[in-house]
């Protein structure tokens, strides 16, 4: 028999009780939470997140506004592309250009394609991509070499002839024609470096520059005239080389060493650097004459401006109260009508002797000689020239050195770069020298052009097997030196040429204003 437990109703009714007040107290914490929550969270988070979407929405909107504003601007200010031109040819110069077209290949299968020992000028007609006709020159060996490069190019072909007479007519221009200028040959110097240095070819690089450098047709055809040669496979001096005067003979000479040697990109770089500070040197040396020089005429042309218009309003006083003249008053009013009558045969006559002396100093060696000696002694001046000398030649010769050129062709570069003839008289008696076995500081032993230091540092490169380095510091230094005297003769030459302006107008107003006192004491 199972017994029946019962439960005690008072017990559990005690519990229930009991729980009450826990659980109110736990809803209560609990929904207060969920309010704490609603009101310092939750509402603080719509808030944000509802600025945020505007915000948003109208940088959005204010971004693509202003980018439109910014799109029209670039549009507005953006270079208009040229409308290409269509070229258009009637049927008979069609039919004419195609009837040269067959000519030209029949010519290139039969003696168009033999090769010259010397090159000749080629007169070319060809069409471009954009249909027009253009004509040119360029220096090959045969009319073949000239097609392949042409054709090369992206043109169409049409005649390829030469003469005699085109030889005559255009082997200048073909031929390079005058030489770059220093400003020129160190843009192409660096950016050709920068070109292989980017990966690309030489002749990649030397038709990119001839983009570049527009404005000279001898130039352009001078480029022309290289990619041709390195595509026939010719050295990248020897092309150089036969553009002639274009290029200075230092440099092919550098670009030769450094082709043996593997190392043209250095070469290149090193002779952008020396040519830069060559031309630094020369703008030096022409700011130290341009100023005396402009000074000089600014003074002779106040000085005759008084004695052409002031003096003569002196005379005519003078003449017109009978006044007596003498002495220095005399002397002035004398150049004074001499300078007005005579203007035109002065003029000539001035004219005359400048040309002269240009003509001797160009073509004659003795006088030339003897002006850049005379020159030479002059004090200040000589140091000018002797400094600017030393740091072209010791620079160069430098320069030639680290590349391995041989001494004796050195010598002969380093006697074409300067126009003094007592340093290539130096120079010509080095090589003489070095023929003979001797050293080269030998020619410069007791040389009155050449200063002590720089023979004794010459002397020590030679002693030491560094002539390189030492020449390149003979270079620093007497950079150095021909800076700071050019500066010292830009601070000096003012007050002194200003100072002797002032004396001679003083005494030519002296000289004029004289005479009025003794005519104020007759009056008197």
């Amino acid at each position: 028999m199972q017994e029946t437990v019962k439960e005690n109703p008072s017990k559990n009714n005690l519990i229930e009780i009991l729980k009450t007040p826990f659980t109110i107290l736990y809803n209560i914490l609990v929904y207060a939470g969920i309010g704490i929550k609603a009101t310092f969270f939750d509402l603080w988070v719509n808030l944000y997140n509802s600025a945020s979407y505007q915000v948003d929405k109208t940088y959005r909107y204010t971004k693509q506004q202003f980018m439109e504003e910014e799109d029209k601007i670039y549009e507005m200010t953006k270079k208009k592309p040229k409308k290409e031109k269509i070229y258009k040819y009637s049927a008979k110069t069609l039919a004419k250009l195609e009837e040269e077209k067959k000519e030209l290949l029949i010519d290139l299968q039969t003696s168009g394609a033999t090769r010259s020992k010397t090159p000749h000028t080629y007169y070319y007609k060809v069409k471009d991509a954009s249909g027009k006709i253009i004509t040119g020159t360029m220096n090959g060996l045969s009319k073949l070499d000239i097609n392949s490069y042409l054709l090369n190019e992206g043109y169409e072909i049409y005649m390829i002839k030469t003469s005699p007479f085109i030889d005559f007519i255009y082997k200048e221009t073909s031929f390079g024609g005058k030489k770059m200028s220093t400003k020129d040959l160190i843009f192409w110097l660096t950016q050709l470096s920068t070109y292989i240095k980017a990966g690309l070819t030489l002749n990649e690089a030397i038709k990119i520059l001839n983009t570049q450098m527009k404005g000279s047709k001898a130039r352009s055809t001078a480029f022309k005239a290289i990619s041709y040669e390195l595509t026939l496979g010719e050295s990248f001096s020897s092309a150089l080389e036969k553009q002639g005067d274009m290029f200075p003979a230092l440099l092919i000479n550098m670009i030769k060493a450094a082709e043996a040697s593997g190392t043209l990109i250095e070469t290149l770089d090193d002779m952008a650097n020396y040519y830069t500070e060559i031309n630094e040197t020369h703008k030096q040396m022409i700011s130290a004459m341009t100023y005396p020089t402009i000074i000089t005429i600014f003074s002779i042309g106040v000085i005759v401006f008084i004695l052409i218009y002031v003096v003569p309003k002196f005379t005519e006083i003078y003449e017109a109260n009978d006044a007596k003249i003498t002495g220095i008053t005399k002397i002035v009013l004398d150049v004074s009508n001499f300078i007005t009558e005579q203007y035109m045969a002065i003029i000539a006559v001035i004219f005359v002797i400048v040309f002269i002396i240009i003509i001797l100093y160009k073509s004659v060696k003795a006088f030339k000689t003897s002006m850049q000696i005379i020159l030479m002694h002059i004090p200040i001046v000589k140091n000018v020239i002797i400094y600017n000398e030393l740091t072209i030649f010791s620079k160069t010769f430098a320069s030639l050195l680290r590349n391995n050129v041989f001494i004796t062709e050195s010598m002969d570069i380093l006697s074409k770069i300067t126009n003094n003839e007592v340093y290539k008289a130096i120079l010509y008696k080095t090589i003489n020298n070095i023929v003979k076995g001797e050293k080269i500081s030998e020619a410069f032993k007791d040389h009155w052009a050449i200063p002590d230091v720089a023979y004794y540092m010459i002397v020590t490169g030679e002693s030491t097997g560094d002539l390189a380095n030492m020449m390149q510091k003979v270079s620093e230094y007497y950079q150095l030196l021909h800076k700071n005297i050019i500066n010292n003769l830009k601070a000096f030459i003012e007050p002194i040429m200003i100072s002797c302006l002032s004396i001679l107008v003083g005494l030519i107003i002296i000289a004029v204003i004289v005479p009025l006192f003794g005519m104020y004491d007759q009056i008197s």
